[in-house]
């Protein structure tokens, strides 16, 4: 996974803490020694509360920087929805390519997950080093204080985390830059603030339209059928990383939905098989995969196509298997709640949520 959303933004210099101030910052956050960090036992859904027109949206940069224009950008279109934007205390904050010091980026997580004036957690944009939070996030803040926390790319690592250790429901859905096209807006509003017992998803148009010509966006399928599971999943470079940790999507009896971007052929063809070696593919109830961008070998190269690698792996899977699903580092994407149950249909080609995602 190589870029962080369909947008990119050009870096300029931050201003970040003094190194003495950091290293304080971060003793302070880190978990005392010994602290546990297994998986939880119970396998009860935490769920948010809805989002409400005129609440507070906090909005932070847990993995990527951004410039001024890219967080402007974001607020925009979260206050679209009709609620109210702050910002986190080091969202322009920078360390190379990261969005911060570690300590930087914890805090205002923490901040954001205790503050009772913030209703839901935004993320501006994916990037990468959001790995680097995962051994130090105060989960039992985030369960006694379980709130909406959306985005996608680097930030699945946060996602699988997250539910993993406390069993928060979070959404896998368009960080604060993304386009917020009217098919992504929509799923949105009805997931996030207009919950119904079941909400059935089906292809953006626009995605089956550009299908027409672009190999990676035809909806195939590999093994017909109707699968019912919690999701589990996201960005495929960051499902593979956390594989063998305590932070690892549970493959077993779940929809595995799945993207990437940036990623060769052979490199996806590595993870998937790391995804199958660990858990088994064939152990999750069905097998959702979604566009997968700039993922195609170049042409002088010799390789496998993108299509004949992922169908490989979905042949060999024996569950029901598609893809070229609405999810990725798309304009036109659907909004996914981590752990929530779900039936995928390949022959109507719908996800259907069989549970409002939140309270």
């Amino acid at each position: 996974m190589e870029f962080d959303t369909e947008h990119e933004s050009s870096p300029v210099s931050r201003r970040n803490l003094t190194q003495g101030a950091a290293l304080t910052l971060a003793a302070a956050l880190m978990p005392a020694p010994g602290a546990a960090r297994t998986p939880q036992a119970n396998t009860r859904n935490i769920k948010p509360r809805r989002l409400k027109e005129g609440d507070v949206v906090g909005l932070i940069t847990p993995c990527g920087f951004l410039e001024q224009e890219g967080i402007d950008r974001a607020a925009r279109n979260i206050e679209d929805l009709g609620v109210k934007v702050r910002l986190g205390k080091h969202v322009l904050a920078r360390r190379g390519r990261y969005a911060g010091t570690v300590a930087q980026r914890l805090e205002d997580l923490h901040a954001m997950f205790a503050d009772p004036e913030i209703d839901a957690i935004w993320a501006a944009t994916g990037g990468s080093g959001g790995i680097s939070l995962l051994p130090h996030i105060d989960y039992q803040l985030i369960r006694k204080h379980p709130k909406i926390f959306v985005g996608y790319s680097d930030v699945t690592c946060l996602h699988l985390a997250i539910h993993r250790q406390t069993r928060l429901v979070t959404f896998h859905g368009p960080v604060g830059i993304s386009t917020f096209s009217d098919y992504s807006k929509k799923h949105l509003q009805a997931i996030l603030m207009q919950p119904e017992r079941e909400y059935a998803m089906s292809m953006a148009q626009e995605n089956r339209a550009k299908g027409e010509t672009a190999a990676n966006y035809q909806v195939r399928t590999a093994k017909h059928g109707t699968a019912v599971g919690r999701l589990t999943g996201g960005n495929l470079s960051l499902v593979a990383a956390l594989s063998g940790t305590p932070y690892a999507a549970e493959l077993k009896g779940h929809i595995l939905f799945l993207e990437d971007i940036g990623e060769a052929p052979y490199r996806i063809d590595r993870m998937m098989t790391q995804l199958d070696l660990s858990q088994g593919l064939k152990t999750s109830a069905a097998l959702m995969l979604g566009i997968f961008e700039k993922c195609e070998a170049p042409e002088n190269e010799s390789s496998l196509t993108l299509n004949e690698t992922l169908e490989t792996h979905l042949d060999r899977s024996g569950v029901p298997a598609v893809t070229g699903y609405s999810i990725g580092h798309i304009a036109h994407q659907m909004t996914l709640p981590m752990g929530l149950t779900a039936r995928l249909d390949t022959v109507a080609q719908t996800l259907t949520l069989l549970e409002s995602a939140v309270l």
